[in-house]
C-alpha cells in the first residue's frame, strides 16, 4: 500500500467519524464536470485576427512565450492541461475561435461546420462544449455597443450573430448527445456618466427577444446571461447590469450567469447563489479571481473560492449550477494557468463535498450555534489533502506539484518552438 493510500485510509476513518463516506464523495467528486475556458491559452486572441488588439472591456497583460496561434496548437496545449486535472470536464469556446476554414466568414454568418475541429475534438475526449457569442474585437462594436446600439443596421448584424451561435451550440449538444450552454456576454456601455440608461436597456431587451425567438431544444442547447456592474471603457455604466439580467433570466426563464469579478469588490456572488436560485431555475458560474477589479486572474484556493461551493453543496445545488472557469494570464506559462486554476476550483468543490453538512445542518436547526461555530472550525483539521492526493492519483494525474514537472517538459518540448 502506497503512502498516498495509507494517508487516505486514515482519513477516510476520520471522515466517517463526522458521517462523511469519503468514496462516495469522491464517485459524486468525479461525476461534476469544470467548464475550463479555451482563452486561457491563447490570451482571447481568437483565430479571426491572432494578432488584432482587443477591444470591448478585455485586456490581457504579459507575453509570456509560447502562445497558441492555431486551432490544432490551442487543442494540444488544452490536451496537455486536461491530462494533469482530475475528473472528466468540459470545453467553453468563444465564436471567435472558429477553425481556419472560417477565414473571411462574418461572424453573422458562422455555421457549425466552422467549428467541426472542436466537435471532433471533444468527441474523441467524450466531453461536452459550452458556446459564447463574441459580441468584442470587432470593427461593429468599436464604440462600445452591440445589441443596445443606437444604429438599427448594427444591431441587427449582432443578433443575427446571437441566432447562428445559438443554432451552433445546438448541433454542439446535438453531435456530442450532451447540451450546450451558450453564454451571452455584451460588453455594451459608456465611460462616463450616460443621460439616457434606458434607451439602451429597452434595446438590448429587444435584441435579446430576437436571438431567443427560435424554440431550440434545451437537450441540445440551453441559453444564459451575464451581468457585469463595470468594465474597462465601461466605468460608468453597463447596460447588461445585474438587475437588468436578473429580471431578463426571471421573465424568460433564462440561466443567470455570475462572473465572480463582475460585481463590487465587497461583494461575494457565493452569497447571491441562494437567493438567485429561488427565482430562476439554474445557474452559471464563471469562476475568477479580481484583484481590486475585474482583472480575471487565475483562480486560487481562497477564502472566496472555497464559500462559493460550500453554497453550491449546502444549498443541494449540485445539479442545477454549472461550474465554469473565466480567467486569462499572459504573464505566466498559459497551460500551467489553466492547471492552477482548474485544479484549485475542483478542490475546493471536493472539500465542500467533504463537509459534513447534515451534521452542520442539524446544529444549526437545534439551535446549537456554539457546536455549530466549533465543528466549522474543526473539521478544517481533517485530512481533506489525502482526500485530494488519492482523487488525483486514482484519476490518473500527478499528485502534488508533480504536475509542473509535465508542464516544464512540454514548455521545452513544445511551447518553446513556437
Amino acid at each position: 500500500m502506497s503512502k498516498i493510500e495509507q494517508a487516505y485510509k486514515l482519513a477516510r476513518q476520520q471522515y466517517a467519524e463526522v458521517g462523511v463516506n469519503t468514496d462516495d464523495v469522491l464517485k459524486q467528486a468525479a461525476r461534476i464536470p469544470i467548464s475550463v475556458q479555451c482563452w486561457q491559452g491563447d490570451d482571447v486572441s481568437g483565430f479571426e485576427n491572432p494578432d488584432g488588439a482587443l477591444t470591448g472591456g478585455i485586456a490581457v497583460t504579459g507575453n509570456y512565450p509560447g502562445k497558441a496561434r492555431t486551432p490544432d496548437q490551442l487543442r494540444a496545449d488544452l490536451d496537455q492541461a486536461m491530462a494533469l486535472i482530475p475528473g472528466k470536464h468540459r470545453l467553453n469556446l468563444h465564436a471567435s475561435y472558429a477553425d481556419s476554414n472560417s477565414q473571411g466568414v462574418e461572424r453573422n454568418e458562422l455555421q457549425p461546420e466552422h467549428f467541426q475541429g472542436w466537435i471532433d475534438w471533444a468527441k474523441g475526449k467524450g466531453i461536452g462544449l459550452d458556446f459564447n457569442p463574441t459580441y468584442f474585437s470587432h470593427p461593429k462594436s468599436a464604440d462600445g455597443f452591440t445589441l443596445s446600439h443606437q444604429d438599427r443596421g448594427i444591431r441587427q448584424f449582432w443578433i443575427e450573430h446571437g441566432i447562428c451561435c445559438r443554432h451552433i451550440a445546438a448541433a454542439m449538444g446535438k453531435a456530442l448527445e450532451n447540451p450546450c450552454i451558450t453564454n451571452f456576454w455584451i460588453p455594451d456601455g459608456y465611460k462616463d456618466t450616460p443621460i439616457d440608461r434606458k434607451g439602451p436597456r429597452e434595446r438590448l431587451a429587444d435584441s435579446l427577444d430576437s436571438i431567443f425567438a427560435d424554440s431550440i431544444d434545451p437537450k441540445l442547447n440551453q441559453d444564459a446571461v451575464e451581468c457585469k456592474l463595470f468594465g474597462i471603457g465601461s466605468e460608468s455604466y453597463v447596460v447588461g447590469s445585474h438587475e437588468f439580467y436578473l429580471g431578463y433570466a426571471v421573465r424568460n426563464n433564462k440561466i443567470l450567469c455570475l462572473d465572480a469579478g463582475h460585481f463590487h469588490p465587497t461583494e461575494s456572488i457565493s452569497d447571491k447563489i441562494s437567493s438567485i436560485l429561488q427565482w430562476v431555475g439554474e445557474l452559471l458560474l464563471h469562476v475568477s479571481r479580481g484583484v481590486r477589479w475585474d482583472s480575471d486572474h487565475v483562480v486560487t484556493f481562497t477564502d472566496e473560492l472555497q464559500a462559493i461551493m460550500q453554497e453550491i453543496v449546502r444549498g443541494e445545488f449540485i445539479d442545477r449550477v454549472h461550474i465554469g472557469l473565466d480567467f486569462f494570464d499572459a504573464s505566466i506559462n498559459r497551460v500551467a494557468a489553466w492547471v492552477i486554476g482548474t485544479r484549485a476550483t475542483s478542490r475546493a468543490l471536493l472539500q465542500a463535498l467533504l463537509e459534513p453538512t447534515e451534521l452542520l445542518r442539524k446544529l444549526e436547526a437545534d439551535g446549537d450555534l456554539t457546536a455549530r461555530l466549533a465543528m466549522l472550525e474543526e473539521i478544517k483539521n481533517l485530512p481533506a489533502s489525502a482526500v485530494w492526493d488519492y482523487f488525483c492519483q486514482t484519476s490518473e494525474v500527478p499528485v502534488g506539484r508533480a504536475w509542473l514537472d509535465e508542464v516544464q517538459t512540454y514548455e521545452k518540448q513544445v511551447l518553446s518552438k513556437r
